[in-house]
């Protein structure tokens, strides 16, 4: 190859990582300055909004709370005490044991007075079969409880089996290890109840960090700021998602994924659809695909929605490797759904979703990490060489890195506007101060993940769930 020739190669590649990196940072300005307004809007609606309305009401559709439970014998009976003091007059829970090997069944029986009985179940989708069966308390207090316990499926298999034993109109999937806030119903069901010349078939809520936070009897007493400085950068990055990414994809009626911790769904299209899918690690985007796949293929108005307010709170890993293997999963479930749903990508007669969301989940999820690995690879390799000027490198790994410090600095105004969590002397200045140091602590990890999820896709043929190590919310002020 003579040097002509090499000349030619290194300024299309500039130009491809140049055309990249602006796009990107143009989409993530237009979607920050959508959410921000969306969220302020929603805040200032929403004050007028009397939810004791919706307590009171007859017709308040009924919603059933499915927590699959795995081994969850260290948060189990607090959190199902949260799920059960939810203030909404028409729901009930389901917890599905799902073949736990440690002693979450028994300590639910035990803590809630339950006895088992017969059941009929409407097996719409196949799932695997009972162990024990399911059960009810005999405690009146607790009537809204049904404990279900069958053989290990997965959370997939497991959300399955709620579905089919929901009698209700609408099913709320939950971690069992996530705190419920005592208002979510009442929230997360009011885009359901406005919906009038469309259809809503989902909504999503804001996943909060409870690390460190005060919780007792089910309910959060107090938001602490974790000082485990992972966690810490975390809860910026879940800020940043949530806060200034999804509240836009939901006012352009373009989202691909509502967190599986917390989410509301019309229960019939969730069936239609066939329920979870069992084969793929990242069912949670996977059947919000597969819905509005199918509203797309029927030609019907809907809308997936979301909800900005910090309804559900979850422990996040406090450590590299269970955030590694979190991260890799994430990754993986990603590819498999745009993998499996690729005849949508660019096809017009899905509309916006096949020729907006899923190019810019494809384009700024999926490929973003291999086409950032590729270009410090290429930058690397160019400076080794003396191909490129180091005024040059570092100029644009210094824009990269101010960038992403704005883009942290803007959720944080914007949660400093609206919900404002992280009240304590001090907090503020220490979540700044970690928009700095973010981008060097937790982004190089989650690149990692993400490259260990692409290599384990396509070449390890043992693909593992990436199992989320529990330290218990209860005693999470130590974390």
């Amino acid at each position: 190859m003579d040097s002509s020739t090499a000349q030619i190669i290194i300024e299309i590649f500039h130009y491809l990582f140049f055309t990249c990196s602006v796009l990107a940072i143009l989409s993530y300005i237009i979607l920050s300055v959508i959410s921000a307004r969306e969220t302020i809007e929603y805040v200032k609606k929403n004050s007028f909004v009397n939810y004791n309305h919706i307590l009171s009401s007859p017709i308040s559709p009924s919603i059933t709370i499915i927590a699959p439970a795995y081994n969850e014998s260290l948060n189990v009976v607090e959190n199902v005490r949260s799920l059960l003091s939810n203030h909404y007059p028409n729901y009930n829970v389901i917890i599905v044991n799902d073949g736990s090997a440690d002693d979450s069944l028994e300590k639910l029986i035990e803590a809630y007075d339950l006895e088992h009985i017969d059941y009929e179940v409407n097996g719409k989708i196949e799932t695997q079969p009972f162990r024990r069966g399911v059960f009810k308390s005999t405690n009146p207090a607790f009537e809204k409880l049904i404990v279900v316990d069958k053989e290990n499926g997965g959370k997939a298999d497991a959300l399955n089996m709620g579905l089919n034993i929901s009698e209700s109109k609408y099913v709320a999937c939950i971690d069992v290890d996530c705190l419920l806030l005592e208002d979510a119903l009442q929230k997360m069901i009011k885009p359901f109840m406005e919906a009038s010349d469309h259809k809503v078939i989902a909504a999503g809520g804001v996943i909060r960090i409870a690390n460190s936070c005060i919780i007792k009897g089910g309910k959060l007493i107090e938001v602490n700021l974790p000082k485990n400085l992972l966690v810490q950068a975390q809860i910026l990055e879940y800020l940043r998602a949530f806060l200034l990414g999804r509240m836009a994809w939901s006012r352009l009626n373009g989202l691909l994924v509502i967190s599986g911790a917390f989410g509301i769904f019309d229960k019939s299209i969730a069936i239609e659809v066939g329920g979870y899918d069992t084969k793929t690690v990242g069912e949670d985007m996977e059947i919000i695909v597969r819905m509005r796949r199918y509203m797309e293929e029927q030609n019907k108005k809907y809308r997936v929605a979301y909800i900005p307010d910090p309804l559900c709170w979850t422990e996040a890993p406090d450590n590299y490797k269970t955030l590694i293997s979190q991260r890799n999963r994430w990754t993986r479930g990603t590819i498999e759904t745009l993998r499996k749903h690729r005849k949508i990508a660019f096809n017009r007669n899905y509309g916006k979703f096949g020729l907006i969301s899923y190019p810019y989940w494809l384009v700024f999820e999926r490929l973003a990490p291999i086409i950032e690995l590729t270009g410090l690879i290429y930058f690397g390799i160019l400076v080794s060489f003396g191909m490129v000027h180091w005024e040059y490198a570092v100029l644009f790994i210094a824009i990269a890195y101010f960038f992403s410090v704005l883009f942290s600095t803007v959720a944080l105004y914007s949660e400093e506007l609206t919900y404002n969590q992280y009240k304590k002397r001090g907090a503020g200045y220490r979540l700044i101060l970690l928009c700095f140091i973010e981008p060097l602590i937790l982004h190089p990890v989650v690149l990692y993940a993400a490259i260990r999820g692409n290599i384990d896709y396509y070449f390890n043929k043992k693909k593992k769930w990436g199992a989320m190590e529990r330290k218990g919310m209860a005693s999470a002020e130590t974390n």
